[in-house]
């Protein structure tokens, strides 16, 4: 057993506001000389970069759909080391998960974590129904400690008050916190939710903004008396990492840019584990590449940075070379977009590195959302046949068929049938091209413990028959 201060926080939904109030308290809490261990609930690259930029440690998901139980606990004892207080952020509604059940909820990370839950709630136009909100999420689930609720959005102190006393006069749940309306977000969105903190600048002095008036509304010391108060946490499995499987460093190059750069951190350290050298690259940059035994292409935005990538032409003739030449390389979504012929965006078809005979277009509405599961049907360097992935879809972006370029009669070769998920085309996700993978599903290393085992041995098999490359 484990003694591990830790909140979760969540909201009614999507909109209501936790990630700001989020990232406020994880700020105040750290300008206070707190070390805070920052989570993020869920399939989520964007906030967890705000987490970490607000906790200045990076951040870690968890999520039950991608992890089984043991190893999300044991990751979470892990990272929990040492820190002051372990703060989660939720994701979607409180109760809301993979069915009607609430299968994979925030709920059930809580109940999975023996976390207290603090609750926003946007009040907008709302006073005495609060009340009825409140004493619902209170008695919904069984084992589910509500230990707080935080209002958002509110109008003026005459609102502030009315929601306070009918809260305190019909539940036992305190109120810690209550926030005003904000003219404007802090932090503006798009099509895939936040801007991303990699292409935003001044982060320091919104997140500094934000701890100062969440810190000025919520009840900072309250709040951190309930995390102390968390009883104890069975210790988790503590071999939650794949096996060291080289110790000869073979050197795999992940991008890490402007363009590509989702990455799970566990996805890198579990590289590092298994015995790989990492090493940052850019797609954007001049600069010259080292020499290189795997590379990692993450998620990201190609589409915000399409002309540059098109114009870079040394490196995408670098990475065809390279997958020619028989180096693994394994991509995830914006990764694949950047392995195709073209990426086709608002009019503009714009060339590619050329790696698959395919092209990505990127649309007006989700192509891929939620969680996604996959069989392995086609031999490849990373998943062994017969295996069954669950992994996760964000794109906007839909796989055509044929490119405008070459269009020539070259089929491409799928080797994940969905029985979850859109993926590319037909049912079928992660293209293969001789040691090349790419496909729309991300996953998560520690809930596919052979994806890195199998990585770095590709990677020390290229190291062993590499020329000057």
């Amino acid at each position: 057993m484990t003694r591990i201060p830790r909140l979760v926080l969540a909201g009614l939904s999507g909109g209501s506001g936790k990630t700001i109030v989020s990232l406020g308290l994880t700020r105040a809490w750290v300008n206070q000389g707190l070390r805070v261990a920052p989570f993020k609930k869920g399939p989520d690259y964007i906030d967890a970069a705000w987490l970490g930029l607000a906790a200045r440690r990076p951040a870690c998901n968890l999520d039950p759909f991608l992890l089984d139980e043991p190893a999300l606990t044991g990751l979470f004892a892990q990272k929990s080391e040492e820190a002051d207080l372990a703060f989660t952020e939720g994701n979607r509604g409180l109760f809301d998960g993979g069915d009607a059940l609430g299968t994979f909820s925030t709920s059930q990370l809580a109940k999975c974590l023996r976390a207290p839950l603090i609750l926003v709630i946007d009040a907008t136009k709302m006073t005495r129904t609060v009340a009825a909100v409140v004493q619902g999420c209170a008695n919904f689930e069984p084992g589910l400690h509500l230990a707080g609720v935080i209002l958002n959005r509110t109008a003026g102190e005459r609102h502030r008050r009315i929601l306070r006393q009918a809260i305190e006069h019909y539940t036992d749940v305190p109120v810690l916190g209550e926030l005003p309306k904000m003219r404007e977000n802090p932090i503006p969105e798009r099509h895939m939710g936040l801007i991303s903190s990699r292409e935003y600048l001044g982060q320091e002095d919104i997140l500094e903004g934000i701890a100062r008036t969440v810190g000025e509304c919520c009840d900072l010391s309250r709040l951190l008396d309930i995390a102390r108060s968390a009883e104890s946490l069975p210790e988790g499995r503590k071999n939650i990492w794949p096996a060291q499987v080289s110790t000869q460093k073979p050197r795999i190059g992940y991008v890490l840019d402007a363009a590509l750069w989702f990455y799970y951190q566990e996805n890198l350290e579990a590289l590092r584990r298994a015995g790989a050298e990492l090493v940052e690259l850019s797609l954007l940059s001049g600069d010259a590449w080292p020499k290189l035994d795997g590379l990692y292409l993450g998620g990201g935005f190609p589409e915000t940075q399409a002309q540059a990538l098109a114009d870079n032409a040394g490196v995408r003739s670098r990475v065809l070379e390279l997958s020619r030449a028989g180096l693994p390389i394994y991509a995830e979504c914006g990764g694949f977009m950047y392995l195709c012929e073209e990426l086709h965006a608002e009019g503009t078809i714009y060339p590619m590195a050329g790696v698959f005979p395919l092209a990505t277009t990127l649309c007006a509405r989700p192509q891929g959302l939620g969680y996604a599961e996959a069989t392995v049907v086609v031999d490849n360097p990373f998943h062994p046949v017969g295996t069954t992935l669950k992994g996760h879809e964000f794109h906007y972006s839909r796989c055509l068929a044929e490119s405008h370029y070459t269009g020539h009669g070259e089929s491409p070769v799928f080797a994940l049938h969905m029985e979850r998920g859109a993926g590319m085309l037909s049912g079928m996700d992660g293209v293969v091209s001789g040691n090349t993978f790419a496909a729309y599903t991300h996953i998560h290393a520690l809930g596919a413990l052979h994806w890195a085992e199998n990585f770095v041995r590709a990677a020390e098999r290229a190291k062993a028959a590499r020329v000057d490359r």
